[in-house]
């Protein structure tokens, strides 16, 4: 290959590398906000096993009867629906991050990605692959970006705490309903804040694993296109 073929192959690199420097900030920053929501759940749980469960009983009675809420109760509603919010809008910022860094990986490896493009959405859902694909998507885009670098050990606490979550129930993807929610934290108080803890400390490892693999990547990029500007200075 030829100088001048190699300065367009780096050119066509360059151009083909996607901006995730900024992705990655706001990817961080939607998690710790989704931290932050899961941290106000659990003080709003706190507040409902002190103020113990009404005489009424709890919310959902079964057979489909659910007894008017109190103004506590309602207000659990109000900080759950808000926190979701939230959580909508992290798992889009990370899912946007996910993806960019996933294209860098590909053009810096010059190898397709071991997990196809749908599992970056379905992996955190369908049961079994769950447990380990998020995961690897990210351990397969850093290690395309950083070959032989060593895996930043955030992203592994990082999977662990959610994992952790996820399985207790009051991950940021769960299965009880909000009524059910106020029922546990009546009944079993400390176990719903623990796990709650888990998740909050999943958000924070989270956003410090996401900066730690971005960084990792940006510098990459920078060390080949400030190689691939000193050979073109050259010819």
């Amino acid at each position: 290959m030829t100088e001048e073929e190699d300065i367009a192959q780096s050119a066509a690199r360059t151009l083909a590398y996607q901006p995730v420097q900024v992705t990655g900030w706001l990817a961080a920053g939607g998690l710790l906000l989704a931290g932050l929501a899961w941290l106000a759940r659990g003080v709003w749980e706190i507040r409902l096993a002190v103020a113990g469960e009404p005489a009424a009983g709890p919310p959902d009675q079964g057979d489909g009867v659910h007894r008017p809420l109190n103004s506590l109760e309602d207000s659990y509603h109000l900080v759950s629906s808000a926190g979701g919010v939230l959580v909508f809008l992290c798992a889009m910022l990370f899912l946007s991050w996910l993806f960019r860094l996933r294209d860098n990986a590909r053009v810096l490896s010059g190898d397709a990605p071991k997990y196809a493009g749908i599992w970056v959405f379905a992996g955190w859902f369908v049961p079994v692959v769950n447990l380990w694909f998020p995961r690897g998507i990210v351990v397969d885009a850093f290690r395309g970006s950083v070959p032989g670098g060593r895996l930043p050990t955030s992203v592994n606490v990082w999977w662990g705490l959610w994992l952790v979550g996820m399985l207790t129930g009051v991950g940021i993807v769960y299965r009880d309903s909000t009524d059910q929610i106020i029922e546990r934290a009546y009944t079993e108080g400390w176990q719903l804040q623990l796990s709650d803890a888990f998740v909050i400390a999943a958000a924070v490892a989270g956003a410090i694993a996401v900066r730690a693999v971005t960084t990792a990547q940006v510098a990459r990029i920078r060390g080949l296109q400030e190689a691939d500007t000193r050979m073109a200075e050259s010819v």
